[in-house]
């Protein structure tokens, strides 16, 4: 009992250290509004795309953190095999009698059934960077974020160091 009150307490604790997009962004934007949109390109590389608008503001895609995560097999588990067992015994001639014993079931026992396959799942952060005409930031949000790897809610979280203070 006290093994499982102390595993449901680590739990908790290693989800309560989670964090989700939606806190990423915040920190992201604490940090990165009003810096020179080139200080984070050379820190987390190059954008991918740039659309430059009319009022002279430009918007930058960027990814990075791209990484493969290994998802193993689940399998449904079979039920126990199920067996009967009956006795019978019986006169065969007059003073003689015979008992057979009767199992009846599956047999062999049931294999496990795949439930989904193994698959690999992409792991990656893509923002979307608003830059004015002086290159300074003045948006800045993930617009794709997928989990981290272990248990985190949010690549951009990993990638970025982008965990809230508490």
């Amino acid at each position: 009992m006290r093994s499982r009150l102390t595993a449901l307490v680590l739990i908790a604790a290693g989800l309560a250290g989670c964090t989700t997009t939606e806190e990423a962004n915040t920190v992201i934007q604490s940090r990165w509004i009003g810096q020179p949109v080139e200080l984070f390109f050379s820190q987390y590389g190059p954008p991918l795309s740039q659309f430059p608008m009319a009022s002279g503001n430009v918007i930058y895609t960027w990814r990075g953190g791209d990484a493969d995560r290994y998802i193993a097999p689940t399998y449904a588990t079979p039920a126990p095999v199920q067996t009967k067992t009956k006795t019978v015994t019986r006169e065969t001639r007059p003073g003689v009698t015979e008992t057979q014993v009767i199992t009846t079931g599956h047999y062999p026992p049931a294999q496990p059934q795949m439930i989904s396959p193994p698959r690999y799942e992409q792991l990656f952060c893509e923002l979307q960077i608003t830059a004015d005409p002086r290159q300074s930031i003045i948006a800045i949000r993930a617009s794709n974020d997928t989990d981290g790897e272990g248990l985190s809610f949010s690549r951009c979280a990993e990638v970025l160091n982008a965990h809230p203070q508490k």
